[in-house]
């Protein structure tokens, strides 16, 4: 092999490291949604979602890359989606989540692209999936329990 097709080669499995490094796995797909069985809200009064089944895994997969401590989003914020506490804590503007009231939350504005531009999450990305995001409006309509 040439020097110049050494060099192309190790550029290309280079790029494709850092392309496959800088993936993000995304905790829906509309195959996952059409999986999920249609909830009609409200439910009884026993919780349905999970924070850690339901709830922890969408923040790992699209939020916890900024949002967790030493993060770009929690350094701007405070915001630590990386725990339930970091989540009920809320930001050093306010809580996040007002437990029982998704409509209200400042998360669910953030997350349902209701506010500037500018502060959509996430940030410079693609928004949640309606799967998601209904998913944690549940959760939070749910009364936002640590479950």
């Amino acid at each position: 092999m040439t020097r110049q097709g050494f060099v192309f080669a190790a550029g290309a499995a280079a790029f494709s490291i850092l392309v496959a490094a800088g993936m993000q796995i995304t905790t829906s797909s509309p195959a996952y949604c059409q999986d999920q069985p249609k909830r009609t809200y409200p439910q009884s009064s026993q919780s349905k979602m999970s924070f850690r089944e339901d709830v922890m895994p969408i923040f790992v997969g699209r939020c916890v890359a900024c949002h967790q401590a030493g993060g770009e989003g929690t350094q701007k914020s405070g915001l630590d989606l990386s725990s339930y506490a970091g989540v009920m804590k809320g930001t050093k503007f306010g809580p996040m989540v007002i437990p029982g009231d998704p409509e209200s939350s400042s998360l669910m504005a953030l997350l349902d692209w209701r506010v500037s531009p500018e502060i959509r999450m996430p940030h410079g990305k693609k928004q949640l999936s309606t799967c998601d995001r209904d998913a944690i409006r549940a959760w939070i309509r749910e009364g936002a329990k640590d479950n």
